[in-house]
């Protein structure tokens, strides 16, 4: 769309923005980044306040692009959005109205930093890294899965750096029960699939292809395949006599052959080349050191850009996990500070958390200008996304006051924070995108809407049981002798987290006088809440 090369090699500019030229001899490979911009008619520069280094940064590009900044989002749209990306689930209303009433200075920060040291933190963010880690009761075994989980909700309940997270997993060994990060070599059951997982989740690189062939559109080629496999090599797995458990460890011995050529792989690690490793030592460290090292230009800026693309709809390089020449970042200069920041804070994720969040950028409203509406990739502004599948189920009971009830797991708790997706199972969630978890790549949890979802929320069972159901919100309300609008009010400020418009308040309100039954009508209005936009989306 930005631009087209011909057969020799001449660029053709078509409308502003970015594009990697990718140049091929043999293995060779080069990429070219060129920018095209055009100044437009009645453009003037204007953006909010920054707040931090991640607005300048986002700024100067826009400016060089000519995009506007969007103004900043209202309270009650930050709150909807904050805890959301952070919690997995809706404020509730005490929570809403004391936000939205709170006239002190610094308020979304302090906002940020309650949310952050919330139980529901931990347990949402395991929810992502589960998905990565392919942590299900049928790889990991039905004790197994739960330690594993815990083991993740607890290490990020604690701002475990992710320096000492990656190590423990990657290094994992003895029993999977009692050593849950043990349970990483489980689910990757052999070298091919360690070393396509370990570059996908730590190297934010998809080496797939070169198992058989150097890699078409990068760098890697056949033999960096296999050298990193020699560090994979040696790894163990044995099932012992307790159910449910296996036992990893690492032999002495075992080499790995490169199946073209034949020759026997040493350890080989990027930008360093082969290494020596003496016999007798688990391989695995040496690349857990390289791996964490703070020169190691992939690690922190793989967790960096994921990080981000969890807080906004695409990340800095997108797709997330496939860093490559001819896929550049959107901004390479806010990616590298992001990762500089995460490394020199020690690898604390909350404090990312805590930087991007308080940023304008993050904070952006998701309105268009005529200045801003044809970016996608620049965040000039927020673009609305499809509540996941568990945040979804999540808020529509949150908004009912309903409990889910999910198989043997205790009373409260909520889809969010399942374990894993084969734990219990919930059609519900299946429609909506909840992933197998078959493998690491991102792309495996749906985020688009289709017509299964559409038919879910006009009329499947589980939505229409809930509003039928008496113990709901409204309907409790309504049997307790509320006033009808005060209940619509309370709906609203459960669903979205404002107060209906007046025009709202007077079309439910004149719908529910219509109806002989005023419940009937409240249901009507809650149904109708459900399949708006403002409720589906993140925004």
């Amino acid at each position: 769309a930005v631009a087209t090369v011909d057969v020799h090699g001449f660029v053709t500019p078509h409308e502003r923005g970015e594009v990697a030229i990718l140049v091929r001899l043999l293995e060779y490979i080069e990429s070219v980044p060129l920018m095209f911009v055009e100044n437009l008619e009645e453009f003037e520069w204007n953006s909010p306040t920054p707040n931090n280094y991640i607005d300048e940064l986002v700024n100067a590009k826009l400016q060089q692009l000519q995009y506007l900044p969007a103004e900043t989002c209202s309270d009650d749209e930050f709150l909807r959005r904050v805890s959301l990306d952070l919690l997995g689930i809706l404020p509730t209303i005490e929570e809403t109205t004391t936000f939205l009433a709170d006239t002190g200075e610094r308020k979304r920060e302090r906002l940020v930093d309650a949310l952050l040291q919330r139980g529901e933190y931990a347990k949402f963010w395991s929810l992502k890294w589960g998905d990565l880690l392919r942590m299900t009761s049928k790889l990991v075994g039905d004790e197994g899965v739960y330690k594993y989980h815990r083991w993740v909700e607890q290490s990020l309940h604690e701002n475990m750096p992710y320096d000492q997270f990656a190590k423990e997993l990657l290094t994992g060994a003895g029993s999977t029960l009692a050593n849950p990060p043990a349970n990483f070599y489980r689910t990757s059951t052999d070298m091919n699939e360690c070393v396509e997982t370990i570059s996908q989740v730590f190297l934010g690189a998809r080496l797939q292809c070169a198992k058989c062939h150097n890699h078409p559109f990068e760098r890697w080629t056949q033999d960096n395949y296999y050298g990193l496999g020699a560090f994979f090599n040696r790894v163990r797995r044995r099932k012992t006599d307790r159910p449910g458990e296996m036992f990893v460890y690492t032999s002495l011995s075992g080499d790995v052959t490169q199946p073209r050529t034949g020759q026997v792989m040493a350890p080989w690690l990027p930008q360093v080349g082969s290494i020596e490793s003496a016999g007798d030592t688990d391989r695995r460290i040496a690349f857990a050191d390289w791996l964490v090292n703070p020169d190691n230009p992939y690690f922190a800026r793989i967790e960096a850009n994921r990080i981000w693309s969890q807080l906004f709809a695409r990340g800095i390089v997108d797709p997330i996990d496939d860093f490559r020449d001819s896929n550049p970042p959107s901004n390479a200069a806010l990616l590298d500070a992001l990762a500089k920041d995460f490394v020199e804070s020690g690898y604390d994720r909350k404090h990312l958390l805590r930087v991007i969040l308080n940023s304008r950028t993050y904070q952006a409203s998701f309105q268009t200008t005529d200045f801003n509406q044809e970016d996608t990739k620049y965040f000039s502004h927020q673009e609305p996304r499809l509540l996941g599948a568990e945040q979804l189920l999540d808020a529509i009971n949150r908004t009912l006051a309903l409990e889910q009830k999910l198989g043997s797991l205790p009373a409260g708790t909520l889809a969010t924070q399942l374990p894993a997706p084969d734990v219990v199972k919930v059609d519900f969630l299946k429609v909506f995108g909840q992933p197998e978890r078959s493998t690491v790549c991102a792309c495996e949890r749906a985020d688009d809407s289709n017509l299964g979802m559409a038919i879910e929320l006009f009329n499947g069972p589980m939505i229409h049981g809930k509003l039928r159901d008496a113990n709901n919100r409204f309907r409790k309300a309504v049997a307790g002798g509320k006033p009808v609008e005060e209940v619509i009010r309370e709906i609203y400020l459960a669903a979205v987290c404002r107060p209906p418009s007046e025009i709202e308040l007077k079309a439910a309100t004149e719908h529910c006088r219509k109806n002989p039954d005023p419940v009937v009508g409240v249901e009507d209005v809650c149904w109708a809440l459900f399949n708006t936009d403002e409720f589906l989306f993140q925004h």
